[in-house]
């Protein structure tokens, strides 16, 4: 990967992460466009290890709240286990479907048409906001969702979280605490291949100044977003980030028709 391409990637990860258009979809878009070979192990090393970065900037952002009581740590392992189960059973498979562009586009569009309804079905907050056990389970279950390419974690969450009545701020903001240690399990487990494969060790190594500037990128830009996104969700919804899905998926597909080569090989 070149420089720009690395900057490229990062940034699309760092806007993309935290916000409900889906972060796997669009770097799977990215990495088509800018000619890099997804099947590559380094690239799905890099791509999942710039999660760093992004988890580095929620905790600049929400340190003081992150580190709470023992009963916040509760919830948040509540919530993380549903997908960790998922992922561990189903990892294969969730693989397999990585470099689906088709899947990447039918999850956006799919995902975009329920955001235009989601305001009107679940933005019905009450007045106690306390993330517990219960709540932190459904959000969790819905977390699972996720996993499919163009789904969005994001949104699954956020989702989740007002279905057990939160106000979508809140249910933001506890989507965000969530992908610390969801981002940090999926980057510590491609780590840990990193560390068990020789071959992919030695990448890794001689690429170490791309992952700085991948991380870097990727903290910067995620910082942000999310500055912007809770402002904006808070303020007018789901509904441009609907359309906006919609319409990058339904160019998506018929470029697939058109006979365009968007796989990813």
């Amino acid at each position: 990967m070149t420089t720009f391409q690395t900057i490229i990637i990062a940034i699309v990860e760092g806007v993309t992460e935290f916000l409900p258009v889906s972060s796997t979809g669009h770097m799977i878009i990215a990495q088509k466009l800018l000619g890099i070979d997804g099947n590559l192990e380094f690239v799905k090393a890099f791509t999942v290890n710039i999660q760093f970065g992004a988890i580095l900037s929620v905790l600049v952002l929400y340190g003081r709240r992150f580190f709470q009581t023992w009963k916040f740590y509760w919830s948040l392992l509540i919530a993380f286990l549903p997908a960790a189960c998922v992922g561990f059973l189903f990892c294969n498979a969730i693989d397999g479907l990585l470099g689906n562009i088709v899947v990447v586009a039918v999850m956006l569009v799919a995902g975009g048409v329920f955001m235009l309804v989601a305001d009107k079905w679940f933005n019905h907050p009450e007045e106690n906001q306390e993330v517990n056990w219960r709540r932190a389970l459904i959000i969790g279950c819905f977390q699972c969702i996720a996993m499919i390419p163009g789904v969005s974690r994001s949104m699954a969450t956020i989702v989740g979280g007002m279905v057990t009545k939160l106000s979508r701020k809140n249910a933001a903001e506890f989507s965000f605490f969530l992908a610390v240690p969801t981002m940090a399990a999926a980057s510590g487990y491609k780590l840990l291949k990193v560390v068990t494969d020789p071959a992919l060790r030695s990448a890794m190594s001689d690429n170490v100044m791309t992952l700085l500037i991948g991380n870097g990128v990727a903290f910067l830009v995620a910082l942000a977003a999310i500055r912007f996104f809770i402002g904006f969700l808070t303020r007018y919804g789901f509904k441009a980030f609907g359309y906006y899905r919609i319409l990058v998926g339904i160019v998506i597909l018929i470029l697939i028709a058109m006979g365009v080569d968007l796989t990813i090989s």
